[in-house]
């Protein structure tokens, strides 16, 4: 038996980073991402009362951002971004009142990204504040967004736009949060 550990993945890489590095893996990661995304948005549940429905788009770029990286992630949230734009059938609700969110999801990527590259995704402790943070800022943007799209108060707009998604969001935060540091975990035994 060997007395040896594995040792720790250094902080200033992301989970991705474990790939062979290459023009053609960036590649296909961000449009891997652009479609995980995209493939998540199609998991759409309607809230009463809100124009904007339960999905699992924001998993999806809160994962791809913090297992990317903010270079790449923003890159893949942009893809989704245009693809949608150019008519790609993605977008849950539509634009008209939910597009605040997915502006706000390519800026939360960067977020996240930034402190994955600096160790967040870890642990299981710093994945929740980070996905927190993440999806602080998906409402800071999307919520007023939908105010000013759909004519709704500032608390109509965190009636319909926040509150029936915060217990969804927490569960898909639990599942972020143990998702990255168990993959950390077993890249360090490899």
């Amino acid at each position: 038996m060997s007395t040896a550990t594995a040792a720790p993945v250094a902080t200033g890489k992301v989970i991705a980073d474990l790939l062979p590095a290459s023009r053609v893996r960036d590649l296909a990661l961000v449009l891997g991402g652009a479609a995980l995304t995209g493939l998540a948005a199609q998991i759409a549940v309607p809230v009463p009362g809100s124009p904007v429905p339960v999905t699992g788009q924001t998993f999806a770029a809160l994962l791809v951002g913090t297992s990317l990286g903010a270079r790449r992630g923003v890159a893949a949230l942009a893809v989704y971004a245009l693809a949608g734009l150019a008519g790609m059938p993605w977008f849950a609700s539509g634009l008209s009142v939910s597009f605040g969110y997915i502006l706000g999801m390519i800026l939360a990527s960067a977020a996240v990204g930034a402190l994955a590259r600096r160790g967040a995704d870890r642990s299981v402790p710093r994945m929740a504040a980070t996905m927190l943070l993440g999806e602080a800022i998906i409402y800071a943007v999307g919520v007023p967004y939908l105010a000013v799209a759909a004519g709704m108060s500032a608390s109509a707009a965190i009636a319909a736009g926040l509150t029936p998604f915060l217990l969804g969001d927490a569960l898909k935060a639990a599942l972020a949060m143990g998702l990255l540091p168990t993959a950390w975990k077993i890249a360090n035994k490899g």
